[in-house]
């Protein structure tokens, strides 16, 4: 069953790969959601199976590599922890299959974008049923590799091959600090068995290795660099800005990396590495404080971006911080539990932006949209109960609420509750962010559902909302149509939203027994490291009432500015951006991190490659070589060519030129003395 779970998605890749020409792109299209479903279906009775009745599992699918010390088998792990994240991947990516199906029904290469979707898949698979740091490398990678192919799919867009280099290349920053972390964990424990590593990890405390001209705590070391590959997968702050350029693929893309897979591998890793970083608690800081930061600032950035899918990869950001936050403070059944929840909101608000942009024939630009929950009524709904679930809407005091209320609230008391040195910093960060994940979500939906509706102003708009150089039309392609012409989506793609906002309203409710009460310690089993480090224990149930309250208050509070600023009073917005403040276009331009990072990094690299091209390839390389002694060499042999003309006379007057030189020489060598 293990197996099957894993190699049916890259079965059905390989099928809709190599013989989607020859099979037609519907075939394609049910093999690869087929298999899906039947390896979603498997991990339901997996998560089952390791979570309920407690059961866990390695399978040895074949020895893999042998060489030297080095001895690695490819083994499938499953326990809870694997569990919870196979139902996350494949749940989420059979529904996106089956969504895909009616978004990309016009598009002509539709048995290759099925079977990049089930490459991505396999990929994720392999990385959480990883039993060594090595095989989880290989997934890690294959993620990458399948994002680049999916991201760039409409490779003929100039954006899309940008924005998929860029995330390969940000990535690979990442992925170099993982890899050295994965070295250093073979030089110091002689294996990269995670059993091995996590049993050797505590013997390990207070010992110091060289690196660089410092000693440092080896733990200490050792996380810091398989945490700088998590803040790459992950988009956290300084590895981040791959994530909004992503939108430039497909939609379904968009859910499948930012919901379930990709960005979660990194709070994945930190989980399964608990044992290590539980002795490393300066790592746990910088953990810590680099959640927070990253929470508050894609939080900020959301406040203003215009681009639908923009404003919720934003948000994935965001709520990514809070699962590290939850991480970094030791509270690994907080982070997991709120990657549970996430991905089902968060691919509900994708898929249903989706269906937004799918019913406006391709529209993203929210100011270009208003007045369409009368026409399409079932995706204002949709997009209704994610937005609750990602704000987080319920009521304290009864404990009742959506999906992001049970999961997010947990992590901001977490923090509170935590002795760590960032842990305030944390929680403050933590409940400002929620204030500012309600502003821009419920601004997201009124400027998209409510309000008159301005589709057809976009050329007065262009004109007259330029108050940023950056703010130009990112879809200027694309032309809003009439309000009568806005439609709602087919049913292969509603469906996958009612699957998700079920998940997204009930989800929370009913497994925060599991993942954080007292039935997390049975829930949990060894999965998690702190049960063999300083003990799992439940979180406490009693907060002071302010701390239990002050989520709802900011979440109200957000709403209540949306509604007075795109409802009450629809121009101000417009006219308070017009005056060009600089917070408004320093949050608007993220921050300036792509302008400091051009600046730093792209202008000094491009200057390096051109000059390299233009002085050391051009003047030196082609110098010496093509332009020099071979350009000689050619420039002889084509003078030697041209004496050969074929007339019989010139050969006859160099032939008497050569004898009267040869008899010169003779009569001067002759009478030499």
């Amino acid at each position: 069953m293990y197996s099957a779970i894993v190699f049916l998605p890259i079965i059905a890749s390989a099928i809709a790969g190599l013989l989607g020409r020859f099979i037609g792109a519907r075939a394609s299209e049910l093999i690869t959601t087929g298999a899906l479903f039947v390896s979603a279906a498997l991990s339901v009775m997996a998560f089952y199976d390791v979570t309920m009745l407690g059961h866990s599992h390695t399978v040895q699918i074949m020895p893999w590599i042998y060489s030297g010390d080095l001895r690695v088998d490819w083994t499938i792990r499953v326990d809870a922890l694997t569990g919870v994240m196979l139902v996350v991947v494949t749940g989420v990516s059979s529904l996106v299959h089956l969504y895909s199906i009616g978004y990309m029904a016009e598009d002509p290469h539709r048995p290759r974008f099925f079977s990049y979707l089930s490459f991505f898949t396999f990929a994720m698979l392999a990385l959480v049923t990883a039993n060594n740091f090595l095989q989880m490398f290989f997934g890690w990678e294959g993620v990458g590799v399948a994002s680049y192919l999916l991201i760039g799919f409409w490779y003929k867009k100039p954006e899309a091959n940008a924005a998929a280099i860029k995330a390969f290349i940000v990535n690979r920053v990442g992925d170099f600090g993982f890899a050295l972390g994965i070295f250093g964990v073979f030089a110091v424990f002689g294996t990269l068995d995670f059993d091995a590593v996590f049993k050797a990890a505590p013997s390990m405390v207070g010992h110091t290795m060289h690196f660089g001209s410092w000693d440092i705590d080896t733990l200490t070391l050792l996380c810091l660099l398989l945490f700088v590959g998590a803040m790459g997968k992950s988009a956290q702050l300084g590895l981040h800005t791959w994530l909004p350029d992503a939108m430039e693929g497909p939609t379904p893309v968009s859910a499948l990396i930012h919901a379930a897979t990709m960005v979660t591998a990194g709070v994945f890793l930190v989980c399964r590495c608990s044992p290590m970083f539980e002795h490393a608690p300066v790592a746990l800081e910088f953990v810590t404080f680099i959640g927070a930061s990253t929470a508050f600032f894609a939080a900020s950035v959301g406040l203003f971006q215009n681009d639908i899918k923009r404003v919720i990869a934003y948000s994935t950001c965001s709520q990514l911080g809070y699962m590290f936050v939850a991480a970094g403070v030791s509270a690994y059944g907080g982070a997991m539990f709120h990657l549970f929840t996430h991905a089902f909101f968060k691919a509900l608000l994708f898929l249903s932006a989706g269906s937004v942009i799918h019913a406006m024939h391709h529209e993203q630009d929210m100011r270009k949209m208003g007045g369409l929950w009368k026409q399409i009524p079932f995706t204002w709904t949709m997009m209704l109960i994610g937005n609750l679930a990602l704000t987080g809407v319920g009521i304290p005091l009864l404990g009742v609420g959506l999906a992001g209320f049970y999961s997010k609230d947990a992590i901001i008391n977490s923090a509170y509750a935590s002795h760590a040195p960032m842990a305030g910093y944390a929680f403050v960060l933590t409940l400002v962010a929620a204030g500012m994940t309600s502003f821009y979500s419920w601004r997201q939906f009124l400027m998209t559902f409510h309000g008159r509706y301005r589709g057809l102003d976009h050329q007065e708009l262009s004109h007259s909302d330029s108050h940023s150089d950056a703010e130009d039309d990112d879809h200027g392609d694309h032309h809003a149509p009439a309000l009568s012409e806005v439609h709602e989506s087919p049913l292969v793609m509603l469906v996958p939203l009612g699957a998700l906002a079920l998940g997204a309203v009930f989800a929370g409710m009913a497994f925060t027994h599991y993942f954080l009460g007292e039935g997390s310690l049975n829930f949990w089993h060894g999965a998690l490291g702190a049960i063999a480090g300083n003990g799992l224990k439940p979180m406490p149930e009693e907060f002071p009432l302010w701390v239990e309250f002050a989520p709802f208050v900011l979440t109200i509070a957000g709403f209540l500015v949306a509604w007075y600023y795109y409802i009450l009073n629809p121009d101000l917005p417009r006219q308070m951006a017009a005056k060009r403040g600089l917070l408004y276009l320093f949050l608007y331009n993220k921050w300036y991190f792509d302008e400091v990072y051009d600046f730093l990094f792209v202008q000094p690299a491009q200057k390096i490659g051109r000059f390299l091209w233009k002085r050391g390839d051009g003047t030196v390389i082609d110098g010496l070589g093509p332009d020099g002694i071979a350009a000689r060499v050619l420039d002889a042999t084509r003078g030697a060519v041209r004496l050969q003309t074929g007339y019989v006379y010139h050969y006859a007057f160099a032939m008497l030129i050569g004898v009267v030189a040869l008899v010169t020489w003779f009569m001067v060598a002759g009478a030499t003395p």
